[in-house]
């Protein structure tokens, strides 16, 4: 069975074998699909601010 991961910035499904897993030093996990959600999510952006992700678009009522 394949694991299947959703994107900690954008919310999107990662296909498997595709995306980054990032680790941080207290044990916490991190999945992006691209560098776009990866540099965002170093930048300190907040994914409901930023209107391309799926919690921007619900915080917009797009969704």
């Amino acid at each position: 069975m394949v694991e299947h991961h959703i994107c900690s910035f954008c919310g999107g499904p990662l296909e498997p074998g595709t995306g980054k897993m990032y680790v941080r030093k207290d044990g916490s996990i991190y999945y992006f699909c691209s560098q776009k959600c990866q540099n965002n999510y170093d930048l300190g952006r907040v994914p409901r601010r930023v209107a391309w992700t799926k919690a921007g678009r619900k915080a917009l009522g797009k969704e």
